[in-house]
């Protein structure tokens, strides 16, 4: 049974802040909330800091959850409030049939595959001429190139991107009607992976948060995006994508 939780993190402990910048950190104090070994589930997980003084974590996990590390060290433990939620993920995809409509966000690591980047990196050209043949992983920097990657991809997911109502009668440069969709973050990560002989081995990520309205199209596939998130880097803050009533709906 899967569940979606939501930790209120304080931006002014000392542990927040670590855990705030960095990824890395933030997936192992997410891992240690999972009661069974942590190569035996695989989590999704999003940082919401668009409110920088009172910041969400987002986790879903298969199995039921203890963030009480979480609250003690980067909450309010003795405040009032809900300081974590934990809810059972089901009702909310018996809610997924084709023409229903969901306001959505997502953290995604949008990128593409390429056999001859634009500007090598020297470990790229050693592994070129060692014969490597399967293709390099980019990711894309520019919002506009970010966006073009999530809406070529939505049918495959399971969902469309309606037209904004807001803007009926303006057209993009191509004399399309712009999408219900917007990005309301950009950040760039660099940091390095794991220890011992990976240690030197490093992660950058140009991740974009992505917020809308979907209308559903085929609900298996929407389910299995939800429940296995979109795009690379899941371990560090992406492919979580969560949906929420429109505020039309009763």
């Amino acid at each position: 049974m899967p569940y979606l939780s939501r930790v209120r993190i304080n931006p002014l402990r000392a542990e927040s802040r670590r855990l705030l910048a960095s990824p890395r950190a933030m997936h192992g104090a997410v891992q240690g909330g999972l009661p069974g070994h942590p190569s035996q589930e695989r989590t999704l997980w999003r940082l919401d800091a668009d409110n920088a003084h009172r910041p969400h974590l987002y986790v879903l996990t298969a199995s039921k959850p203890d963030w009480s590390h979480l609250v003690e060290r980067a909450g309010w433990p003795d405040a009032d409030g809900e300081h974590c939620a934990v809810r059972d993920y089901a009702p909310l995809l018996e809610r997924l049939t084709p023409g229903r409509a969901f306001a959505f966000r997502l953290t995604a690591n949008p990128v593409q595959n390429t056999l001859r980047p634009d500007k090598l990196t020297a470990r790229q050209s050693e592994r070129l001429q060692e014969g490597y043949r399967r293709g390099f992983r980019l990711g894309h920097r520019t919002a506009a190139a970010q966006l073009t990657w999530f809406l070529s991809r939505t049918e495959r997911w399971g969902f469309t991107v309606p037209t904004a109502p807001q803007l009926d009668g303006v057209r993009d440069e191509r004399g399309e009607p712009p999408r219900d969709i917007r990005i309301i973050t950009r950040d760039r990560h660099a940091f390095r992976k794991g220890s011992g002989p990976a240690k030197d081995s490093h992660v950058i990520l140009n991740a974009a948060t992505f917020e809308g309205r979907l209308s559903v199209t085929d609900p298996v596939l929407l389910t299995q995006r939800l429940l296995h998130g979109i795009g690379p880097s899941k371990a560090y803050g992406c492919g979580l994508l969560t949906l929420a009533p429109l505020h039309t709906e009763s």
